[in-house]
């Protein structure tokens, strides 16, 4: 999981998500509008609306690119439930907020974090 993540608000550019996803080296960034968590961007949201003819994320937001209703966990969720349900329904993140219902977002858990989880998994089993 990555703790404490960037966030953007849902009337910001694109262009500016995407400046943003590449200072901090991610990919998902939490979406909010008014302190409350509405969406999820994903750098593969940008570059779809990017290859777009003729659009230009300077003046494209982020409201227009995202995906709503993000799907949430708690920070106590079991990590073999969580990784067994994005794969079932095929979702590359989920937002870990402090409780059921709740806006504070703790973290964001993508499937690279669930690969790296598995590699550690794997290694532990390895060398018994």
């Amino acid at each position: 999981m990555t703790p404490q993540p960037h966030t953007i608000g849902d009337d910001q550019t694109l262009a500016l998500a995407r400046e943003r996803m590449h200072d901090h080296g991610v990919r998902h960034l939490p979406v909010l509008h008014g302190g409350y968590l509405v969406g999820v961007l994903s750098s593969r949201d940008i570059a779809l609306v990017e290859a777009l003819p003729g659009v230009d994320i300077t003046e494209v937001t982020v409201d227009e690119a995202m995906s709503e209703e993000p799907w949430t966990v708690e920070a106590n969720a079991n990590l073999s439930w969580v990784a067994e349900t994005m794969a079932a329904r095929r979702i590359g993140t989920a937002i870990i907020v402090e409780g059921e219902g709740s806006d504070q977002i703790l973290g964001v858990f993508t499937t690279t974090d669930a690969l790296l989880a598995l590699a550690k998994l794997a290694e532990g089993l390895a060398t018994e």
